[in-house]
């Protein structure tokens, strides 16, 4: 089968409007870089783009995960244990992102980007096609370099607002942020639930009382019937993470991964 080469993917903040004239709500998809393995990663990605994924968050697997439940804990050490690194990841990205439709954001915890030196690290993650960035452990008073570096290399940075957040300070986050407003929905870690709260909805009218920009609501959100009501609130955005990871994670095999990824992905899609 001949490679097709996409046209170049527009940024976060561009897809958001594109969609907006559409009268659609993004669908963001998460999964885990190296899980089962990169070539796997890399097949997982083109089912995402393929099956309608408006932007495709990719979690850089770290030791101390802080922000992440059981199954994204686990697949980051699963990766990491079959040797998965930063560098791995980006030449498999270089591969992969002129395939691919949709833009592609890095969520990485702070820690590694520290390490290699925070510009160093954008522009590794411009040069190799990435156009945001979600840090989850970043607190606002610290993200003044990484948003001035950010800018500097044409990638978004994504912040993170959740429902204990005092209005002033979500204000100031939201304003700070670019591409989206990411919006946890609930208290603690990731991870599928089995209900999405009611108390999403207010919080998604306060937030849009707040700002103009995109809101994407993400943690817990697992099903079909999930993204149908989180849109219906009024989010520009559902984010889907643990329980793609899971179906990759937990397949007999890496064919069955995709396959069963690619079905619930058009699932989701046919929600919105």
């Amino acid at each position: 089968m001949a490679t097709i080469i996409t046209d170049q993917a527009v940024g976060l903040s561009e897809t958001f409007s594109k969609l907006k004239k559409q009268g659609k709500v993004a669908l963001i998809t998460y999964i885990t870089a190296g899980d089962p393995d990169l070539s796997t990663t890399a097949e997982a990605l083109k089912v995402l783009d393929a099956c309608g994924s408006d932007i495709i968050e990719l979690g850089v697997p770290y030791s101390d995960p802080l922000a992440d439940g059981p199954v994204i804990q686990a697949a980051s050490t699963r990766s990491l244990a079959r040797g998965t690194n930063f560098d791995k990841i980006i030449s498999m990205l270089k591969d992969v992102i002129p395939r691919l439709s949709c833009p592609i954001a890095l969520f990485s915890y702070y820690n590694p980007i520290l390490k290699r030196g925070v510009e160093k690290f954008m522009i590794t993650v411009r040069d190799a096609g990435i156009h945001g960035l979600v840090v989850p452990d970043v607190p606002l008073e610290e993200t003044e370099i990484l948003r001035k570096e950010a800018t500097k290399y044409n990638l978004e940075l994504v912040l993170l607002t959740t429902p204990t957040t005092p209005t002033a300070r979500m204000k100031a986050i939201a304003k700070a942020s670019e591409g989206f407003l990411y919006l946890v929905s609930s208290v603690g870690v990731t991870g599928a639930r089995a209900s999405v709260s009611n108390h999403v909805q207010s919080l998604l009218t306060d937030v849009k009382k707040a700002t103009n920009k995109p809101v994407a609501v993400g943690f817990g959100i697992s099903k079909p019937e999930h993204v149908k009501q989180v849109a219906g609130w009024g989010a520009d955005g559902v984010i889907v993470g643990s329980a793609m990871v899971r179906i990759l994670g937990e397949a007999k095999s890496p064919e069955e991964g995709l396959k069963e990824l690619e079905s619930f992905t058009k699932s989701l899609k046919a929600a919105l």
